[in-house]
């Protein structure tokens, strides 16, 4: 379940991947599979390819990109996975948010 984000922060992910950037949304999370997990950072770009070269450079397997009909695809990135990617791409505000 997700929650503690505004509508103006989906909107923005989505133009960023719209133009094919590599997109960072941070939000708070609750998933009964990854109890120790309370938020979750879905990083998209509507160009798989450049998706899967970023996820790459990370470790990050191309079989574990959300592939989405709606053209928001995306990875999902969980606790010390989360933050390292997070502090290595300088956005540690996504991580205090």
């Amino acid at each position: 379940m997700a929650f503690g984000i505004k509508r103006e922060d989906i909107d923005m992910w989505k133009a960023q991947i719209d133009r094919g950037d590599i997109a960072f949304l941070t939000h708070y999370w609750l998933d009964e599979r990854f109890p120790a997990c309370k938020t979750v950072t879905k990083v998209g770009c509507k160009d798989i390819e450049k998706l899967k070269r970023w996820g790459k450079q990370y470790g990050l397997r191309p079989e574990w990109i959300d592939y989405r009909k709606d053209g928001y695809s995306h990875f999902d990135l969980l606790g010390e996975k989360q933050e390292e990617i997070l502090k290595k791409e300088g956005l540690t505000h996504h991580i205090w948010k």
